[in-house]
């Protein structure tokens, strides 16, 4: 009687410890039941991420080894977060193209994956899909792009080239900025297009000018930080050195032609600098090597200034932006890329409109009276815009079509996949 106590009390113990009902990790931490649900996410690869692992797959589907099962997830986990694209030869190729004068950069924004941290979770019972779930891109277009790509794959008809393609992009919506919430607006450079994406879907898409090949529009993310209507024109140091000062030493009109006055900043309070009392030529020798230079051109606010009557600010290191312009005959031709990095617009005002609808505490008639005014205003945003210029020459429209564009800057060729 004693020992059937004793044998008893014992069986209560080990349920105490290991919870009724509750199945007990492996040494590993591996439940049965987070196996079943990794095996299932890897049969489909559900989040395109097996990538350069194929063979470590193969050989969990066939033992279902817990060390090697644990290896896969962080595997997976990292090709999630930070996508499968040969990074260190695509950064190579980058700095070749610095080098080449060709004004090019691509953001890409790597999140850390530690093992500890997954198999913390995993012991403490998460499931596969929580662990996995801060690392899965936000972008609808990631499930959309993946679920043609899938379809495709299974069509004979369909070339390597073009699933490739797919397969690339899938990979650059990984490395997007992570964190992007319900509302933003997608600049998507190979396709001349924005987008602004809220809650219901696309609210609006309009076609813009891109940069040229030698002076791209870089691909990066910041948020909308105000819009300015009726700007001045604050002439980068770059494009005053190779355009500005070789016409005005060509045509001493050319300032008053262009309405653009000399200041020592970009503000145009500060005294105005007389266009006689520099000689430019040998300016230009001075300040060659110069980072900053010493006079500032600008150019006033008017109807026809080269940025329009409106201009959208993300703060940033390149001092990029969207912005109307004069050149509207551009937006007919189907090859875009024009600007010096900036993102033109075709439809400024109705973005204007848009924004100050739903981002800003202005009514329609400030807005119009800032408008019409011909003076400089900020109207800042009372509610988060991020901005994300991206580089997808494949992507999913809103009628579920696959559209494909052209390789504008090459880098379909330089981002090469690590499987």
């Amino acid at each position: 009687m004693k020992k059937m106590m004793l044998l008893i009390l014992s069986g209560i113990s080990a349920i105490v410890l290991t919870g009724c009902g509750v199945e007990a990790p492996d040494a590993e931490g591996w439940r049965q039941a987070q196996k079943e649900e990794f095996l299932k996410i890897l049969e489909t690869d559900k989040y395109a991420s097996i990538c350069n692992q194929q063979a470590l797959y193969e050989q969990v589907k066939e033992s279902e080894n817990s060390k090697l099962m644990t290896k896969l997830l962080v595997s997976y986990t990292r090709n999630l977060a930070n996508g499968c694209i040969d990074l260190e030869s695509f950064n190579a190729s980058q700095e070749k193209r610095v080098e080449q004068k060709v004004a090019t950069y691509y953001e890409t924004y790597l999140q850390e994956v530690k093992a500890s941290d997954i198999m913390r979770k995993l012991k403490a019972g998460q499931s596969i899909e929580e662990i996995l779930k801060p690392y899965v891109p936000e972008y609808a277009q990631f499930f959309d792009l993946q679920k043609r790509y899938r379809l495709l794959g299974g069509d004979k008809n369909t070339s390597k080239k073009t699933l490739r393609k797919m397969r690339l992009n899938l990979e650059r919506l990984k490395l997007m900025k992570p964190g992007l919430g319900d509302n933003y607006a997608l600049v998507n450079i190979p396709e001349y297009t924005v987008r602004v994406i809220d809650t219901n879907g696309t609210a609006m898409t309009m076609a813009v000018v891109v940069g040229q090949q030698k002076m791209q529009t870089p691909v990066f993310s910041a948020d909308l930080s105000y819009v300015t209507l009726n700007p001045q024109w604050g002439v980068p140091d770059s494009i005053a050195r190779k355009e500005v000062i070789p016409k005005l030493l060509e045509d001493p009109n050319y300032l008053v032609s262009h309405n653009m006055v000399i200041r020592k900043s970009y503000d145009l309070n500060t005294p105005e600098v007389s266009q006689d009392s520099v000689d430019w030529k040998s300016y230009l020798l001075e300040e060659k090597d110069k980072k900053e230079m010493t006079y500032k051109f600008i150019e006033v606010p008017s109807k026809k200034n080269g940025l329009g009557r409106v201009k959208f600010i993300f703060p940033n290191k390149h001092s990029v932006y969207m912005h109307d312009t004069q050149a509207k005959n551009l937006f007919k031709r189907k090859v875009r890329t024009y600007s010096h990095g900036c993102v033109r617009l075709e439809k400024p005002v109705a973005l204007l409109e848009h924004i100050s609808k739903h981002y800003t505490s202005k009514s329609t008639d400030e807005v119009k009276e800032w408008y019409d005014s011909l003076e400089t205003h900020h109207m800042s945003l009372r509610k988060k815009l991020p901005v994300h210029t991206a580089y997808l020459t494949t992507y999913v429209n809103e009628c579920g079509e696959l559209l494909v564009f052209n390789d504008i800057y090459g880098f379909d060729k330089s981002q090469k996949l690590n499987f």
